[in-house]
């Protein structure tokens, strides 16, 4: 059976994450209907990261395995013709043959995170499912400052949902920035081998109680050390939220 590797762009406002579940739009759901309707025959589709209801994907990548073999060309523009004609707010933006051995989740070495924050007094109109709106001045470069308390190989249970089915919480973060681009937009970038579930999004949280003014760089390290979920900032909205990058 030919495996093909796909880049994946979504908007995940209508959907409920990537993972198809039952009585509920996924990513994962769409785009194996999808191929199912050209290739008539059933698919899965396996993707390196399981997105959350709202999250948002520039460069999701999946494998999936095909009954024989089409042209990459074919392929890329029967999916993308499908998922037009179906309204979905997804497209194919890469797709090419792989190896056997390869598997989108199991064989990624390193993911990257991105996090938008919008912050100014006017509330959001055209990116309202695009980016969090934090209406009072943030202070980026303490964010950042006390982001460097999260980097390394820690127990991050503090930022752990207590739905994570990880079986452990130790990860390690290799990058955490935050910075303020041109204008009201701050970002945080977070890149890792693999995350556990709302990890990225309870970081951000916590990291704006910084910006705030409330906590400072070592009450992050000790919300870190607390080990207790009750110990983390809220939850950061899961629209902000991007999936950006898959190495391999």
């Amino acid at each position: 059976m030919p495996r093909y590797r796909l880049e994946i762009e979504f908007d995940g406002t209508p959907y409920r994450g990537w993972q198809r579940q039952a009585g509920a739009p996924s990513v994962q759901q769409a785009i194996e209907e999808t191929i199912e309707q050209f290739c008539q025959h059933k698919v899965t589709v396996f993707g390196a990261g399981r997105t959350d209801t709202g999250v948002h994907a520039t460069a999701q990548v999946a494998h999936v395995d095909l009954d024989k073999e089409w042209t990459t060309d074919k392929f890329f523009e029967a999916a993308n013709g499908i998922l037009r004609q179906r309204g979905d707010a997804i497209a194919i933006t890469g797709c090419e043959k792989a190896a056997d051995e390869f598997d989108a989740r199991f064989s990624a070495v390193r993911r990257h995170y991105r996090y938008r924050i919008i912050n100014r007094l006017a509330p959001l109109a055209l990116e309202a499912t695009r980016a969090w709106w934090v209406r009072f001045p943030l202070d980026a470069a303490a964010m950042h400052e006390a982001a460097q308390k999260l980097v390394g190989h820690h127990d991050f249970t503090t930022f752990r949902s207590v739905n994570c089915q990880a079986k452990s919480p130790m990860k390690t973060l290799e990058r955490l920035d935050v910075f303020r681009t041109e204008g009201d937009e701050i970002e945080v970038t977070a890149v890792s081998r693999s995350f556990l579930h709302n990890q990225v999004r309870s970081m951000v949280g916590t990291l704006k109680m910084v910006g705030d003014g409330k906590w400072t760089a070592a009450d992050v390290r000790q919300v870190l050390e607390a080990k207790d979920r009750a110990s983390c900032g809220p939850v950061a909205p899961a629209h902000g939220l991007y999936l950006t990058k898959v190495e391999y």
